[in-house]
């Protein structure tokens, strides 16, 4: 991950364990003065205490504000919340209702049940999930609600949080891909699922570049009787093969696919000595071309295999003249952390600058956040609300995909067939889950137990877009 997250995830540690240190005094007092018997019970309590309400990584005070701002063009127009309805206080004009992106920014506040349940606001027949404690403004996804919004239809409800009964809604124009040359670049073999399997099934010239074999934390192989490297070898080819095939159930033809076989968290310094070479961290490989064998594009870097970051942007080069997209989907560099994802718009961007052809857009994902592993928070099936952004983002328009039931399931089952998210649930985790069940009324989809199935499952697909520079 970024810099900032491991910064923020070491002082979130920090803090548990002073908490810790403070707490465990009391309670061997407690013991002392009322019964040595009560330490055993006071220490499960505490447990389930955390387990339940102090285990989500949320880095930032949930009382302030997300902070937006949208291009200067914007179609903006003043909403109210009266008898339990969004209702518009100016006229508003949609091109195609069901399918233009809107969103509201509202302010709500939690007030104390919100603080112990995860508050959530009802839109229609969505449903749309905050941090606990959340509290100032907040903006809620009516992509795909546009005709009841626009017939005062639309119904409108705080559970564990009070609205404010003043909004502002943003209109942009619905983007129309389905005849549009498409590429996703995916820094891992599940990130083009993740963040555009909708979008992409819908897509009628798309095609997937996937960076990295991802071979690391490849621990669940050891169990076939290998030695760390072997696992990390299999995992590599397994993932490699994942980012071939898989795209086919979303009606992407493997030949529109392309595995480049770089090795993971080595981006970052292949762009600080771009004539290196950086073998994999774990398999001990350092030929990009042992995964290769199924590309039908020929590439650069297959000549000599060096995993360098001048073979990298000159591959990348490559597919952009190949396939030459009208527009191209990769992660949000401010949002998304992760090493690979942040390498992967920098890799891109020398690429560009390499070659002669451009695209007229960028569609920008985040499947990770640096300060909320949560998001998007809530149940699977539901809707997905902006992410929170307490620091100024780049004025971007949105485009936000609507999936409907059946793509939903399609995405999920794209999802299970990933083997990086079909390991099982750890006991811990599993304990967890039951706890949060049972307290919190948190539910997990029947679909699969890896988060992301809660995470990527939901009404919406979420793009930031910008033109290249």
């Amino acid at each position: 991950m970024g810099a900032r997250k491991q910064r923020l995830l070491r002082r979130y540690r920090r803090n548990k364990r002073i908490a810790l240190l403070l707490a465990l005094p009391v309670l061997a007092g407690l013991a002392v003065w009322v019964s040595v018997w009560l330490l055993p019970p006071g220490l499960l309590l505490a447990w389930v205490i955390h387990e339940a309400w102090f285990s989500d990584h949320l880095f930032y005070p949930p009382g302030e504000d997300y902070v937006y701002r949208f291009p200067e063009d914007t179609q903006t127009v003043r909403l109210a919340v009266r008898e339990g309805r969004l209702v518009l206080a100016e006229s508003l004009e949609l091109g195609d209702p069901e399918r233009d992106t809107l969103i509201v920014r509202l302010v709500i506040d939690s007030g104390w049940l919100g603080r112990c349940f995860d508050p959530h606001v009802v839109l229609g027949d969505d449903r749309q999930t905050f941090e606990r404690g959340a509290r100032g403004a907040r903006y809620l996804n009516l992509t795909g609600q546009g005709a009841q919004l626009l017939g005062g239809t639309l119904r409108i409800a705080g559970r564990y949080c009070r609205i404010g009964d003043q909004g502002q809604l943003f209109v942009f124009p619905h983007v129309d891909l389905r005849q549009a040359n498409t590429l996703i670049l995916a820094p891992h073999a599940d990130d083009a699922e993740l963040a555009a399997f909708g979008l992409y099934s819908r897509i009628d010239k798309a095609a997937i570049v996937t960076l990295t074999q991802g071979e690391i934390e490849a621990e669940e192989y050891r169990r076939l009787g290998l030695d760390g490297r072997q696992a990390a070898q299999l995992k590599g080819r397994l993932r490699a093969w994942d980012s071939m095939t898989i795209p086919q159930w979303g009606g992407v033809p493997q030949r529109h696919c392309v595995q480049l076989g770089y090795y993971c968290l080595q981006l970052a310094e292949m762009q600080r000595r771009p004539e290196a070479a950086f073998a994999s961290r774990e398999s001990g490989e350092c030929d990009v071309r042992t995964v290769r064998r199924w590309n039908a594009l020929a590439l650069p870097a297959d000549g000599d295999g060096l995993p360098t970051w001048r073979n990298l942007v000159a591959d990348l080069a490559a597919c952009l003249e190949h396939f030459r997209p009208e527009a191209v989907i990769l992660p949000h560099p401010e949002l998304d952390p992760h090493a690979d994802h942040v390498a992967t718009m920098q890799a891109f961007t020398d690429a560009l600058a390499l070659g002669a052809w451009r695209p007229a857009r960028l569609l920008l994902y985040a499947n990770h956040l640096h300060d909320n592993d949560r998001w998007p928070m809530g149940d699977a099936e539901t809707g997905v609300a902006l992410p929170p952004a307490t620091a100024e983002l780049p004025a971007d328009a949105l485009f936000s995909h609507c999936l409907d039931a059946r793509q939903r399931l399609d995405k999920a089952m794209a999802l299970r067939m990933q083997h990086d998210l079909q390991a099982p649930l750890p006991i811990k985790k599993r304990l967890r889950r039951a706890i949060q069940h049972g307290l919190l009324g948190r539910r997990w989809p029947a679909a699969g137990e890896n988060e992301f199935l809660r995470k990527a499952m939901r009404r919406h697909e979420l793009f930031w877009l910008r033109h290249p520079d």
